[in-house]
């Protein structure tokens, strides 16, 4: 009879008997769980985005490999290219480019999957904090470096002439391109990448807990920091709307998809960059053969460098000019909301310059994660472009400088603006003053 007894009075069950694993454990299931579904995020979007581009015809079977150094490039690995074309030819290429749709919804699922045992608390003590964001950098790490090893993969190039290709391998000369990931700098910069992130997510989400030490620095970054990723997220949504108008209006839809899978932020981003006055320096020596903006095509399509901004563009397409109101629009909506969301008796000129700072720092970021450098070339006894067009380079690099000037004069004004809007909008924990009693 004694073992159909219930539970003694002896006290609570521990954390084991509760939650069936002890909480390092449990603590170590989250971290994985939070990077596995980042990684898988990104390895979901890459795929449909090859797929989209036709990178599974790719020969030998390379496509899985291709999305493996996709995801390794859009968290912060490096990824080289590497030609051979025998001794008497000479084959070249290089790819620096971020496939940022990729990049953005690993990070935005990590992000959310990493704050889900933290929603409920506002305070957190720093070793919890620091020890939460090691484990998920460990477990990070791990997933990184199987895709770095995996991606890797030769195969041989065709030029599209069965004379030449007949030549090329009678004389040793068959072009083969291959890829192989950089592990050591893949592991460095992808540790920067996902602390950086974690980082970010403290300083955006109000749902993310900090420690008491800092508690007062909350006020004036998380608003700002906050209208900078309504900012961006506003600006992949109406990139998005636009390739959705794209897929009905306009033929070939798997480019478009293509687009949109792979590098859909890349000129969203840019487009709030040249809004705002910043500018692109580039050339391109072929037609992208993507459907970009074609105005854009044309800018970059020319010889030597061509900067990219509203006066290049509006030479093409005076339309480009509604990408001024369009910033003028989000940034002052963001900067509203960012007034909402910090102390109500906060002066305007704070709140523009947090914003300056803010955006400044965003503009920053953008031009650097939307540079491009890629080219690709055969050459045969000093004579080059032997693949029938083959060849190609396409660059694009930021005007750094400009673009922080346009975000600290942006943010000064929308920052100010944005203030005296809000400033009759009830802000969080302000308490309404009483009203006085009517007199009979």
């Amino acid at each position: 009879m004694s073992q159909l007894r219930g539970p003694t009075s002896a006290g609570p069950p521990g954390p084991v008997a509760v939650h069936g694993a002890p909480p390092e454990v449990r603590a170590w299931a989250h971290a994985l769980g939070t990077a596995v579904a980042g990684i898988v995020t990104m390895i979901v979007i890459a795929t449909l985005g090859l797929w989209a581009a036709g990178a599974a015809d790719l020969p030998g079977g390379a496509f899985p490999s291709v999305v493996a150094a996709t995801v390794v490039v859009a968290a912060g690995g490096s990824v080289g290219l590497s030609g051979d074309a025998g001794g008497l030819a000479q084959a070249h290429a290089n790819l620096d480019a971020v496939p940022l749709s990729v990049t953005l919804a690993g990070a935005l699922v990590t992000a959310a999957v990493f704050l889900l045992p933290l929603r409920h608390r506002a305070v957190a003590g720093t070793g919890e904090l620091l020890g939460r964001i090691a484990r998920t950098a460990v477990c990070w790490l791990v997933l990184l470096l199987l895709l770095a090893l995996a991606s890797s993969h030769d195969f041989r190039i065709t030029v599209g002439n069965d004379l030449a290709d007949q030549l090329g391998a009678e004389l040793g000369a068959t072009p083969v391109i291959g890829f192989r990931a950089d592990v050591p700098a893949t592991l460095g910069v992808g540790l920067l990448w996902v602390l950086a992130l974690l980082v970010l997510t403290f300083l955006i989400s109000r749902r993310a807990p900090l420690s008491p030490r800092l508690l007062h620095f909350q006020d004036s970054v998380r608003p700002p920091a906050f209208a900078m990723l309504l900012t961006l997220l506003a600006y992949a949504a109406i990139g998005l709307v636009i390739g959705i108008v794209e897929l009905f209006t306009r033929g070939d839809p798997a480019r478009t998809f293509a687009v949109i899978f792979l590098g859909l932020p890349n000129l969203a981003w840019m487009a709030l960059g040249i809004g705002t006055g910043g500018g692109w320096v580039g050339h391109v020596d072929k037609a992208i053969g993507l459907p970009v903006p074609p105005a854009l095509d044309q800018v970059l399509r020319t010889r030597g460098q061509r900067t990219l901004d509203l006066d290049s563009l509006s030479a093409y397409d005076g339309r480009v000019w509604l990408l001024v109101a369009v910033a003028a629009v989000v940034l002052l909506a963001a900067a509203f909301f960012a007034a909402v969301r910090s102390p109500a008796r906060r002066p305007a000129w704070r709140h523009a310059v947090e914003m300056a700072v803010a955006l400044a720092l965003t503009l920053f970021t953008v031009g650097l994660l939307t540079r491009i450098s890629a080219s690709f070339g055969l050459s045969l006894l000093g004579v080059g472009d032997l693949g029938g067009g083959l060849g190609n380079a396409v660059t694009l690099d930021p005007q750094l400088l400009r673009l922080v000037g346009v975000g600290l004069l942006w943010g000064l004004v929308t920052g100010f603006l944005g203030s005296l809007l809000a400033r009759r909008v009830r802000h969080p924990g302000e308490v309404p003053a009483p009203q006085r009693p009517r007199e009979p």
